[in-house]
């Protein structure tokens, strides 16, 4: 019975090993070379614009999850459409009825606002939540412009 045991212990332990000699080659071989412009924070070609720590709305993680979930529940429908005709009328209203809840949990996201991609932010942290939006953005010099060129096409 410690046979079956050992064999997995060194399974577990030749892969962590593995994994473990690998970083240390790749650590060993790579080259560094850092720059500030390697160190910076990089966006989609964007220059970074103030710190990293800011607060993002929670809607971007709502429709995230919304998505995830509905997504998730319709891949389990494809394996119930393939064999759809050998399951029966019991296996219909099972379907029928997942369809209903995926409804009502739609129907709730959707009542509750959290579809809304760009709802207004109400109350007192709305200020704080996206200072920028409620100042004025500064005017872009053209020693500004050429930094940002040159960062787009050093990246």
């Amino acid at each position: 019975m410690f046979f079956d045991f050992a064999t997995a212990f060194v399974f577990i332990i030749v892969g962590a090993a593995f994994v473990g000699v690998n970083l240390l080659i790749s650590r060993l071989l790579q080259p560094r070379h850092p720059t500030a412009v390697k160190l910076s924070t990089y966006e989609c070609g964007e220059l970074p614009v103030g710190q990293s720590w800011i607060q993002f709305n929670n809607r971007f993680y709502v429709i995230a999850l919304v998505f995830l979930i509905f997504d998730v529940e319709i891949a389990f429908l494809f394996p119930w459409a393939v064999v759809f005709k050998s399951l029966g009328l019991f296996a219909f209203i099972e379907a029928l009825i997942f369809v209903a809840i995926l409804l009502v949990g739609l129907a709730y996201v959707w009542r509750k606002g959290d579809l809304e991609w760009d709802k207004p932010q109400t109350g007192k942290y709305a200020r704080e939540a996206a200072p920028e939006f409620f100042q004025e953005a500064p005017a872009t010099t053209s020693s500004e412009v050429r930094e940002r060129t040159m960062v787009s096409e050093i990246v």
